[in-house]
């Protein structure tokens, strides 16, 4: 049996061919290019699923269906895209749209609730019962897992964890509330950390201004991070605070959840044990089950974009 997920984002469309064994055996992508019609993307979504297919080798026949992990508040029940701001639309009936032009039973989920599901499936989380996946990007995504399924709430929009507040009338978030977490540990929050900080010091000493060649605007999630691997004390500084927000936010989810494994994704997740290590220690102090026997196992997510491909695959 094969089945084909997209993950349909603000800036890429990719399709994979998945198999029984939650391998992806050929992909296809496009730039998603918004802001442009819905019946536009979705001719878009099936060039790509057909490229795919081609690529696998195989044709239309041999597809049982289509799963769509898309950013923002989805109703699997209804198949319908109800908000998605990334993608500037609302109340898209996204799977009949692609059923009429695919001939395919068409599901719809949450990006970061398929991303979760193919953890759980085929990466960091297999073989758990309960476990919560976070994306560390252009904000902070967030999928639960419980008893093996995805928990999205009464209304299919919960495991929004980026949103919860760890500082009071904190930095505003894009969601308009102020001191989301979501303000403070994404990739997004990182840069703008690193680039404060650069600002607050002497240019012609500056080592992580010279880095970038003097343009803050190539600044990125890593710029930081390898100050602080090249002994720059400011990049130190920024690192640990970035740290001490992100694992304030991941012991919350910890005490809530009680996950068996918590896995963080995303391009900051590239940082493997330079992040994690710090991380670890700051969650073994401060979890309010430091005492208990089983603990949650923190670790990368190891299917990279792929897990939301096989998660929309498999939903």
């Amino acid at each position: 049996m094969y089945r084909v997920g997209i993950d349909l984002g603000g800036t890429n469309i990719v399709a994979g061919v998945v198999d029984d064994e939650y391998n992806i055996i050929a992909k296809a992508n496009c730039k998603t290019a918004v802001p442009r019609p819905e019946a536009d993307i979705c001719d878009s979504m099936a060039a790509v699923v057909k490229e795919a297919v081609a690529a696998a080798k195989l044709t239309m026949d041999d597809i049982d269906y289509i799963g769509i992990g898309v950013p923002g508040a989805v109703n699997p029940e209804t198949r319908i895209i109800e908000t998605s701001p990334n993608l500037f639309f609302q109340n898209w009936e996204v799977a009949r749209m692609m059923e009429e032009r695919l001939n395919k039973y068409t599901k719809v989920e949450n990006d970061a609730n398929a991303a979760a599901l193919g953890e759980f499936l085929a990466g960091s989380a297999k073989g758990s019962k309960n476990a919560v996946a976070i994306t560390l990007g252009t904000g902070v995504g967030g999928g639960i897992i419980i008893d093996g399924k995805i928990y999205s709430g009464s209304n299919y929009a919960g495991a929004e964890l980026g949103h919860m507040v760890i500082v009071k009338d904190g930095i505003e978030c894009g969601c308009g509330r102020k001191g989301c977490w979501e303000a403070y540990a994404s990739a997004t929050a990182l840069i703008r950390m690193t680039k404060a900080a650069i600002r607050n010091e002497k240019p012609e000493f500056s080592y992580m201004l010279n880095a970038v060649g003097g343009d803050l605007d190539q600044v990125n999630g890593k710029t930081a991070f390898d100050a602080m691997l090249a002994g720059d004390n400011t990049g130190k500084a920024v690192v640990a605070e970035y740290i001490e927000y992100l694992a304030t936010g991941l012991i919350n989810v910890i005490n809530i959840f009680q996950p068996d494994v918590l896995c963080i994704g995303g391009g900051i997740a590239n940082q493997g044990e330079n992040l994690l290590g710090p991380l670890r220690t700051i969650i073994e102090r401060d979890r309010f089950t430091k005492h208990n026997e089983k603990q949650t196992k923190v670790c990368v997510a190891t299917l990279g974009n792929d897990a939301g491909i096989i998660g929309a695959a498999c939903i």
